[in-house]
């Protein structure tokens, strides 16, 4: 797409989500955030990833205009920042959290607050009433998480997270884990370096 017609099409969908992402930004109410999120996951592919992208580069704490947001996909928190060049396949849902630049995230992960969200040591209390705290969860640069992950720990840069891999554990640069839950199956630097032909 040229640049021109991109920016075009970048304002519009700007002034299509401008009064509802001023009234979450002015009421500050996260329940209203979540349902005009979950509305706008539903527009399909094409406008509804631009009007993603422009609702988010609002209503976030950054988020580039240019973020790939596909279909299904939402947040949960505000307190989130996204770097340049980074893909989120359809149907996540994201918490808070830090995304580095050229991320890639398939459909269906789940990057949670942390994992303590939720109180259930008080016993006789209902789970649903006891509080847990958040954490806002560090995703590297250069990072590619597979199909059904579900991340509640910090991942280093360059990392790989299988499909359907737990992440309970920080985890450090140039790795790959697996599993439930993930564990380290291997260390990129220890690698032969492959070149491109």
């Amino acid at each position: 797409m040229k640049k021109p017609f991109k920016i075009v099409l970048y304002a519009i969908c700007l002034a299509i989500v401008s009064p509802f992402a001023a009234l979450v930004v002015a009421t500050g109410s996260l329940s209203l955030f979540r349902m005009i999120g979950q509305v706008l996951s539903m527009l399909p592919d094409g406008p509804g990833t631009l009007l993603r992208a422009a609702y988010y580069f609002i209503a976030l704490d950054k988020c580039p205009i240019s973020t790939v947001i596909c279909f299904g996909t939402f947040f949960t928190k505000r307190n989130v920042e996204i770097g340049s060049g980074v893909y989120i396949g359809g149907n996540c849902n994201i918490g808070m959290c830090k995304i580095h630049d050229n991320a890639t995230i398939a459909s269906g992960v789940c990057i949670l607050s942390g994992k303590t969200q939720h109180g259930y040591k008080e016993i006789g209390i209902p789970i649903q009433q006891q509080s847990g705290s958040y954490q806002q969860i560090v995703i590297g640069e250069n990072c590619w998480i597979g199909h059904g992950a579900i991340v509640m720990a910090n991942l280093g840069k360059q990392n790989i997270v299988a499909s359907g891999a737990v992440i309970t554990k920080d985890t450090k640069d140039y790795e790959i884990w697996a599993g439930n839950p993930a564990k380290m199956i291997k260390d990129l630097l220890k690698e032969p370096i492959q070149s491109r032909q």
